[in-house]
């Protein structure tokens, strides 16, 4: 267990440049916390004591902010950063080195039995505000921006962005029609697939404008030409 404490300490330590200190990790940050307290709460779960877990984990979720079923199976290395609005469900599945931040759902997308809610893959970054929703697997090494609605499978070394998500990069290589871009998460660097696709039809508009004029060109000189013969 202690093994495993400092396994936390030092993920935050590492990913998180503003944390200056382990006390201030153990004491201020909300995501360390609930990891703790969803590694408690997911023991009593897999005994079968049903209640005292999830009252664990709405005890983690009101001095948090972060929602961890005691169901969900969590890999080593999880760094939630600050946390506020995380969901993460009952057959939700996360491996190992995973980074989530603020306003992100791993849930389900209906009321079936089973496994209805995500596998996220080692090495993955799920960004700001992003949904993952469905039975699937994300890949290894993988990224989702910001915002982004995940509704399929992500294949492995790929970034996702839009709603839904597409697939806009793999293994830090383009996937067509969008412009190089690097695989690492910058979220100030995402593609936008929407605005792409408005600037897509506005060159198409061009061109049919120009040919427009050119046939109205055209099409005055032949008038002005059967004038002049008339």
């Amino acid at each position: 267990m202690f093994r495993g404490l400092r396994k936390n300490i030092r993920v935050v330590m590492e990913r998180d440049p503003a944390a200056k200190s382990v006390l201030e990790v153990i004491l201020c940050y909300p995501g360390f916390h609930a990891v703790i307290m969803h590694r408690i709460a997911h023991c009593f779960y897999r005994c079968r004591w049903f209640v005292t877990a999830r009252l664990i984990s709405h005890l983690a979720r009101f001095l948090t902010g972060i929602e961890i079923h005691p169901g969900a199976k969590i890999g080593e290395g999880l760094f939630i950063d600050h946390g506020s609005g995380v969901v993460i469900g009952e057959t939700a599945e996360i491996g190992d080195n995973v980074t989530i931040y603020q306003g992100v759902t791993l849930g389900g997308t209906g009321k079936e039995k089973g496994k209805r809610h995500p596998t996220i893959g080692n090495n993955v970054v799920v960004s700001v505000g992003s949904k993952v929703l469905g039975s699937f697997t994300v890949g290894d090494n993988s990224r989702i921006g910001a915002g982004s609605v995940v509704l399929k499978e992500v294949p492995p070394d790929s970034t996702v962005v839009g709603v839904p998500g597409k697939v806009v990069a793999r293994n830090g290589r383009k996937v067509e029609p969008r412009e190089d871009y690097e695989i690492d998460l910058r979220h100030d660097l995402l593609p936008d697939p929407v605005a792409e696709m408005i600037l897509c039809l506005q060159k198409k508009i061009d061109k049919l404008e120009k040919r427009l004029m050119q046939i109205e060109k055209d099409s005055s000189s032949v008038e002005t030409v059967c004038q002049d013969g008339g």
